[in-house]
């Protein structure tokens, strides 16, 4: 059967920490694993602007011997000419998996239903894995073992971030801590879904709207932008919305002292975050970003073996 990662919950506790392990060793030795050798190709589709993304899936591709093929969906027929679904019938006769970053979740999972090789979400509206298999890599590195760690979550609740938040810590048996203005709490299903999660790893899932007991003795603070793509036109109503909770030194005080701070960029200083936090000692943010290239190319490893098909491209 075919393996796809549209959502954090894909992955039980076992397969997450064995991507997590494989992330660490690509680290130490980016080039140990080569299962796109050939080299087989990779398509790599973008209907949302990006950085690190675009970066971080080219270059992991490359390093594990294949041809990342990226594709701008306004470049091709996908949702205006053809559907999902036969789109996703010609990729996988051709490619090794298909890899995507778009706004509703529904159309990855169309994607998938149609698809006998991997699909991964590079981000949608809903959830933003990849970048959860990043920092958790983060703060293992940091902190050594994830199982019993606080996370504090402060900002958007409602936001593809918070939400991948409270599956993929809740998978890893950490207490995951979500604070936000009431307007922005996150979607009830994705905190039960969590809850259950919790309830057999050990960790535990709290939503409130005080950041400052939402830090209070977490030994990670994590923020992200009040305004994400499509959003622009919301700015002010956004900005005056999420008063009282920017990270700052303030908020940061009631954390452990060892704590670390994580934004997965791009970040804004002075709206959701104060400069001397996000620049300061605390902050992890590079090596953050770098681990999406070992999170990513551990993850398309993984899916690669665990899917019982030959891949072909």
């Amino acid at each position: 059967m075919t393996r796809h990662f549209l959502r954090d919950d894909n992955l039980s506790p076992a397969e997450q920490a064995q991507i997590l392990d494989l992330a660490a060793r690509l680290k130490e030795d980016r080039f140990l694993a080569k299962p796109l050798q050939g080299p087989k190709t990779v398509a790599v589709i973008f209907d949302k602007t990006s950085t690190r993304t675009r970066v971080s899936f080219a270059v992991g591709i490359a390093d594990l011997g294949g041809v990342p093929l990226i594709m701008d969906a306004q470049g091709s027929q996908m949702g205006a000419k053809e559907s999902i679904a036969d789109t996703a019938r010609v990729l996988d006769r051709q490619v090794a998996a298909i890899v995507w970053r778009t706004f509703a979740q529904s159309g990855l999972e169309e994607m998938a239903a149609h698809s006998e090789v991997p699909v991964v979400n590079a981000l949608s509206d809903e959830f933003h894995p990849c970048q959860l298999l990043a920092d958790l890599l983060t703060i293992k590195e940091h902190k050594g073992e994830l199982a019993g760690l606080t996370v504090a979550f402060i900002g958007d609740g409602s936001s593809n971030m918070a939400h991948s938040y409270l599956l993929a810590c809740a998978t890893a048996g950490m207490n995951v801590r979500i604070a936000a203005p009431a307007a922005y709490q996150p979607d009830a299903q994705v905190v039960a879904d969590a809850q259950a999660i919790s309830a057999s790893t050990g960790g535990s899932v709290t939503v409130t709207q005080d950041a400052k007991a939402a830090a209070t003795g977490a030994d990670v603070v994590v923020t992200d932008t009040w305004v994400s793509m499509g959003q622009e036109d919301q700015k002010a109503q956004r900005v005056a919305d999420f008063a009282g909770y920017e990270v700052d030194a303030s908020i940061m005080a009631n954390a452990n002292a060892e704590a670390i701070f994580m934004h997965c960029l791009p970040a804004y200083r002075g709206y959701e975050v104060s400069a001397d936090v996000l620049d300061g000692p605390q902050s992890v943010i590079w090596d953050e970003a770098e681990n999406r290239l070992h999170a990513q190319k551990a993850l398309l490893v993984w899916l690669l073996q665990a899917s019982a098909r030959d891949v072909r491209g």
